[in-house]
């Protein structure tokens, strides 16, 4: 039998939009909470490969999680782990796209899975390339420890795919800033392929910042 360890850590939190949606924008994140980052760098295994995605909030969160006392491996980019393109929507509110696009409001997100904004992809089209970022992983480090540091939409979507559930059905997850998620890969020539999650959006510190994406 062979196991794959996922760690899908959330990048730290983005403060100085004033609640703005960012989704792709390559925007800076706030790591200056040391506590925080040593708790997390604390919880993760000492040996793994380190993949972001190529968006600098998460190579800034993975920069200071390894200052933290978190042991670094490969470090690799991979944008298939970008965060969903949120096109003529990023910039904007959510209030703001409430009242644009009134019949598009959703609970836990801005759109349902299935709506892709004005230049933009739908979280459906995340969950399709983050399968891709999946896949290659399994093929090159199969076997090994991962600590992916991406994004909400991009842990959600590995959710989807773990689960084998509707894209519409993992936007309900709730993924906060740092927080750690932890899924298995077990393979066996009897049994195949197959997903374990031991735990989802473990949080070492208590909420302070507003959760965007």
């Amino acid at each position: 039998m062979t196991v794959t360890e996922f760690y899908w850590v959330r990048h730290a939190p983005v403060v100085h939009l004033n609640g703005c949606i960012y989704g792709r924008n390559d925007v800076d994140c706030d790591t200056g909470n040391a506590g925080l980052f040593s708790a997390v760098a604390a919880e993760l295994p000492r040996q793994a490969v380190w993949l972001t995605s190529s968006l600098r909030r998460t190579h800034q969160t993975a920069e200071a999680l390894i200052a933290a006392g978190a042991v670094q491996g490969d470090f690799l980019k991979d944008e298939d782990l970008d965060e969903q393109h949120m096109g003529d929507w990023q910039g904007q509110t959510w209030d703001e796209i409430d009242q644009k696009y009134e019949r598009i409001a959703h609970r836990f997100w801005v759109a349902p899975a299935s709506v892709a904004p004005p230049g933009g992809e739908s979280f459906t089209d995340l969950v399709n390339r983050t399968r891709r970022a999946i896949d290659r992983m399994l093929e090159s480090h199969r076997g090994q420890t991962i600590i992916a540091v991406t994004h909400g939409g991009t842990i959600r979507a590995a959710l989807s795919l773990a689960l084998n559930v509707e894209p519409e059905a993992a936007l309900a997850f709730q993924v906060e800033n740092v927080s750690i998620t932890k899924m298995e890969h077990i393979d066996d020539a009897r049994h195949g392929g197959a997903w374990r999650i031991p735990f989802v959006n473990r949080v070492l510190r208590p909420q302070s910042a507003q959760q965007n994406f």
